[in-house]
């Protein structure tokens, strides 16, 4: 199993069969893969704030929840979080964060351990897809013992990297529900907020006794000249290598076992802490006073390997200074026949600014496109279009363009326009209808009208929506047509006040609707001039052939369309000036 595969595992295993998110990778499998048990309750909520407070809700209510988000959704479920940690759960809550090291899905690269100690709340670090099962199950067990929500922290190579797993028995399903009227425990009014946060320190000096006896922190007493502490998959890399070494590994980092740890110190002579991304660990265990080596010799940013490890320790025995290693990227592209590039390639084409947001057209700021200037986090596009359109419009600079996905419009995209509408913006915000989550790996939402267990189920309205936010200038339009899409865009840029096109079509790799006239396209060789324009699409399917000298040709090359690729979506027949494309 994936370390996914293996959590949904593991929530099943424990009884549970209540569980909420918002997709991200490295996180989305999980749910989906939770969703086939049978008898399981599982939905894809507009956010991660959403649900955290769906699960909140069940586990008051006595049932076993679990919520689940890649790392920056801690962010947007943060509210939520730190006061559950005062409350308690009366059930058991589970919250996963996958955090991604190298950030291969993601626009930042931060360390949730420190959520953990920030919150007060206790977290499980699996190592592999068997830890993950197990932790799991540790985790609702703690949870429940401890009146706590637990977090179990994964990263992007414990999410899908597969290894052996054994399954256990499911535990049978415990229907515990009932109404618990605690309103001292549960409001948090100032007064009563007061006291709960003296008994979150009652529960943290307990859990600290526990984890000294915590079994799955493991300590391995081998070569006493130099040990390791670490934690996750970083330990798979170093006993990789590093066989013969000691070990101190932690299943739980949060809270730290600092009699452990003391313990360990005393059996080896030499220490390194080996932990991806910051120094959380290590500032801890220097903070007892002892004496050990880490960021000093290894990097702060970026997955580690088996080979990074290797070189930094080595190294460091022999000269002490730290190594540098540079790996070069591939980057991604948008899909042949993506719905996206017709928009940006029109939007690339305008004078305007235009703030991003977090989804496939992301990838649109890149060359040969060039559509798209910034991106923050979900729902930031809508915000910052206001700001800058409020800061520019007295200097007379124009419209600024904010554009969003479906799905991240549900997510945190309607109440910044709202914003736009009550405070008189003059931006033009596009969303980017796709009728999916697509660059997670087509999930379903609001306003595809289907949940992520597959029930047909009330569809959101998108323009119904966005008028009703008080937005007077809406239109809807087909990004295949790219002189539909032009004219939308220049007249609503022309208009005072706000804004909003929809720009509606299915994701080529997700449609329901039947397109039965698309069929890929060809290039006529006698027509075509070698200009390049098609080119300047950037989709997958069209490349360029260059003509052998001897060809008694001008023409230094011409452009092919493989149509194994090619989606029939006919924007680069609408770009050619010389009608070479049908």
């Amino acid at each position: 199993m994936s370390g996914n595969e293996a959590i949904a595992r593991g929530v099943y295993e424990a009884g549970v069969r209540f569980a909420a998110a918002y997709p991200g990778t490295p996180s989305t499998e999980i749910l989906e893969e939770f969703s086939r048990y049978e008898g399981v309750y599982a939905e894809w909520s507009p956010n991660e704030k959403v649900a955290v407070e769906v699960a909140i809700g069940a586990a008051l209510a006595g049932e076993k929840a679990l919520a689940v988000m890649k790392h920056v959704g801690v962010n947007v479920a943060a509210d939520p979080i730190f006061t559950v940690s005062y409350t308690g759960t009366n059930s058991a809550l589970v919250i996963v964060s996958a955090d991604d090291p190298s950030l291969h899905s993601s626009q930042n690269e931060q360390d949730n351990r420190n959520y953990a100690k920030f919150a007060k709340i206790p977290m499980l670090e699996p190592a592999d897809a068997q830890e993950a099962l197990q932790f799991v199950k540790i985790a609702f067990a703690l949870s429940k013992k401890f009146d706590t929500p637990v977090f179990i922290r994964s990263t992007t190579r414990v999410s899908h990297s597969k290894s052996i797993v054994k399954l256990g028995k499911p535990k049978a399903y415990e229907n515990n529900t009932a109404i618990t009227f605690k309103p001292e425990k549960y409001v948090m009014v100032p007064a009563l907020a007061r006291v709960r946060r003296v008994e979150v320190e009652k529960r943290l000096d307990k859990i600290k006794l526990y984890a000294e006896t915590f079994r799955e922190n493991k300590m391995e007493i081998n070569d006493r000249r130099v040990g390791i502490i670490t934690a996750g998959m970083p330990y798979n890399y170093a006993k990789e290598v590093f066989p013969d070494y000691s070990y101190l590994k932690l299943g739980m980092v949060y809270p730290l076992p600092e009699k452990l740890i003391r313990s360990f110190a005393r059996k080896v002579k030499k220490i390194f802490v080996v932990e991806e991304l910051d120094p959380y660990l290590e500032e801890q265990i220097r903070a007892m006073g002892i004496k050990v080596i880490g960021k000093e010799i290894f990097p702060y940013t970026n997955e580690f390997d088996p080979g990074i490890i290797e070189e930094a320790i080595k190294k460091h025995l022999r000269s002490g200074k730290a190594p540098a290693k540079k790996i070069p990227s591939r980057p991604p592209n948008l899909c042949p026949g993506c719905p996206h590039r017709g928009l940006f390639y029109v939007l690339g084409k305008q004078k305007v600014f235009v703030t991003g947001d977090i989804g496939c057209y992301t990838l649109s700021f890149m060359k040969p496109l060039e559509g798209l200037h910034s991106c923050i986090c979900m729902g930031a596009s809508v915000g910052m279009a206001h700001g800058m359109s409020k800061a520019l419009k007295e200097k007379g600079k124009g419209k600024v363009v904010g554009v969003i996905g479906d799905s991240t419009f549900v997510h945190s995209g309607i109440t910044p326009l709202l914003n736009i509408a009550y405070n008189k913006s003059d931006a033009l915000v596009i969303i980017c209808d796709n009728s999916t989550t697509a660059m997670t790996g087509m999930q379903e939402h609001p306003a595809t009208g289907y949940t992520l267990q597959g029930e047909k189920t009330k569809q959101l309205n998108l323009k119904l929506l966005v008028s009703s936010l008080g937005i007077d200038n809406i239109k809807i339009i087909d990004p295949y047509n790219l002189q539909e899409t032009k004219e939308a865009i220049k007249e609503e840029l022309a208009k005072e006040g706000p804004s909003v096109i929809i720009s509606q079509r299915d994701c080529v790799l997700f449609k329901r609707k039947n397109y039965s006239t698309e069929k890929p396209l060809k290039v006529n060789i006698d027509k075509c001039t070698g200009c390049k324009i098609c080119l300047g699409l950037g989709c997958p399917a069209i490349s360029w052939k260059k003509i052998e000298p001897g060809d008694n040709s001008k023409q230094k090359g011409i452009s092919v369309i493989d149509e194994g690729l090619c989606t029939g979506c006919g924007i680069c027949a609408q770009v050619c000036k010389y009608e070479a494309i049908s």
